[in-house]
């Protein structure tokens, strides 16, 4: 078993990843492990994940309170974020917070990455829906990333960055690299004139692919409500959320209906 000194040093390199790639400035991010149902181990607030080494890392514990810290040292001030995908996730182990520059700037549109555009993209990562801005450190982004969680390993925080969450430290960063790579290559190709969508019909045998793998995590291919009533996937229906779009008419339809309705009216005169 790793001991917590060495998962002190994994969080460091991992705070150097996502620093050195451009993922994080000045002192932005979070990252946190699980080390069993009352501790965590969180990277600290106001430091540069950059520069960090293994004594700026603090201990807390289910409710986010401090267990040991080094003087000088304070939890994130987005713990109740983390802490809120353990209580809800049970099979995740490590959390990872960053503000990519290309999957930010689709939060900050307001466009969740929904398009099925890449093969590696749909089978390991599914959609990455938008969670409803909320103010940082408060409780409004743990409730808004709440609805989310039981059907997505990823989601894009609307005006603020992105979150990824997996059964280990490295799946949970890789899931985050995956999510800004998915964001460059939707942009670009947009630049180009457009993305060629896979089909339906393709994204169904991605979806068989990675049942086949046995793959952990929450994915359309498991879970999609939408997909289980055999209507189109999250990754086809065009507006990814949690329970999917037909679990509520959108506004739009509810529109649509309410004119065919007087059309009708006015036709039987």
């Amino acid at each position: 078993m790793v001991n917590e000194f060495e998962i002190k040093k994994q969080i460091c390199d991992i705070g150097k990843r996502i620093y050195n790639q451009g993922m994080v400035a000045a002192n932005d991010g979070n990252i946190s492990v699980k080390l069993n149902a009352h501790e965590f181990l969180c990277t600290p607030t106001g430091v540069s994940k950059g520069f960090m080494t293994p004594e700026f890392i603090c201990k807390v514990d289910e409710n986010g309170k401090v267990i040991q810290a080094n003087p000088g040292f304070k939890p994130s001030s987005e713990i109740k974020m983390h802490m809120r995908v353990y209580k809800e996730r049970p099979d995740v182990n490590s959390v990872v917070h960053a503000h990519p520059i290309y999957a930010t700037s689709f939060a900050i549109a307001g466009i969740p990455l929904t398009q099925p555009i890449m093969p590696e993209a749909v089978i390991s990562l599914g959609c990455v829906p938008i969670a409803e801005y909320g103010t940082p450190s408060t409780e409004e982004i743990p409730d808004a990333v709440s609805k989310y969680l039981q059907y997505f390993d990823a989601v894009l925080l609307a005006n603020h960055g992105a979150l990824s969450y997996s059964d280990t430290l490295l799946n949970a960063y890789h899931k985050m690299e995956s999510v800004e790579f998915y964001a460059k290559l939707l942009f670009n190709s947009r630049l180009l004139g457009g993305p060629k969508e896979l089909s339906e019909a393709q994204v169904e045998r991605l979806y068989e692919i990675r049942r086949q793998f046995g793959m952990k995590g929450k994915h359309p291919a498991d879970i999609c409500l939408n997909n289980k009533k055999g209507e189109k996937s999250c990754h086809n229906c065009g507006s990814c959320g949690a329970g999917c779009k037909s679990e509520t008419p959108s506004a739009d339809s509810e529109v649509i209906a309410q004119i065919t309705k007087k059309v009708l009216e006015q036709l039987n005169k």
